[in-house]
């Protein structure tokens, strides 16, 4: 992705030289066993967990290595495309002014009001601070743990995080986290699958809006990364067997393809993921 000369989004919340946090949070982000650790654009739901005032240990302040420096920049850069994009899809779209959102940029641990984060978790979006929240080190993760490489997969993290915030404008969070509630489980899981899939078409959406930025090989990183973390493929490397009814996210062919629909229609009406009859 050519992102020499793009300017640097000043939406961001660097929280990466105040050192992590222990103890304090209660409750959490989590889905669960090693796919806490392996899932990636969690949405956290609109139940916030509060955090306790209790006792807290703030290491000291540290120096940030070039690599985090390098990845800092990275995500403002990214961001800044975002806002870009979205700004310019929306009132022609759908008529609205777009408000874009912080990226909380941080290194171990930190404290959100949907919950305790840590890198394990996985970037995710919080609805009620509308922040997202990004441990750097991630990238790594993506690269050498999922197979997931390259500087636009690392891109299509980011976008994907700011498409839950896009949704959360649209009124769509709050819709799916309504139906929820009167929801089983099993119901509950499809509906937040239909919702991050979604995500992944306005992600593909951006990319279509950004294609001056492109090289030779972006969407096909980008479309690795969706299929890298499709829940079959997760619970697979996991050692387990896949179990569709536990799925949150969609199949790694899903993910893929609705990446696809956004990227090749640009548009969002193109991403009714609840509306498909078949994903």
């Amino acid at each position: 992705m050519r992102l020499r000369g793009v300017r640097r989004s000043s939406n961001i919340e660097d929280r990466r030289r105040a050192g992590g946090r222990r103890g304090g949070a209660i409750g959490g982000l989590g889905i669960g066993g090693v796919l806490l650790v392996l899932a990636i654009g969690y949405f956290t739901g609109l139940d916030v967990t509060p955090l306790l005032d209790g006792e807290q240990q703030q290491s000291a302040p540290r120096e940030l290595s070039q690599a985090e420096e390098q990845a800092g920049d990275f995500s403002a850069s990214v961001l800044a495309t975002t806002e870009d994009v979205w700004a310019q899809i929306f009132p022609e779209q759908i008529g609205r002014a777009y408000v874009p959102p912080v990226l909380v940029l941080f290194s171990g641990q930190t404290a959100s009001p949907c919950g305790g984060a840590s890198g394990a978790t996985g970037p995710f979006y919080c609805p009620s601070d509308r922040k997202a929240y990004l441990d750097t080190q991630f990238f790594a993760t993506l690269a050498q743990r999922l197979g997931a490489r390259g500087d636009f997969a690392a891109a299509y993290v980011i976008a994907h995080e700011v498409a839950h915030h896009v949704q959360n404008q649209l009124g769509i969070l709050g819709q799916v986290h309504q139906a929820r509630q009167s929801a089983t489980q099993a119901e509950a899981n499809a509906l937040t699958v239909r919702l991050e899939l979604q995500a992944d078409c306005l992600s593909g959406v951006w990319a279509a809006h950004v294609e001056g930025l492109l090289e030779p090989g972006d969407i096909e990183e980008a479309l690795n990364a969706a299929r890298q973390i499709g829940d079959d493929t997760l619970q697979r490397n996991a050692g387990r067997i896949p179990q569709p009814h536990t799925f949150t996210h969609g199949t790694s062919d899903q993910r893929a393809r609705w990446f696809a629909r956004g990227y090749e229609s640009g548009q969002i009406d193109a991403c009714d993921t609840f509306g498909a009859r078949q994903l």
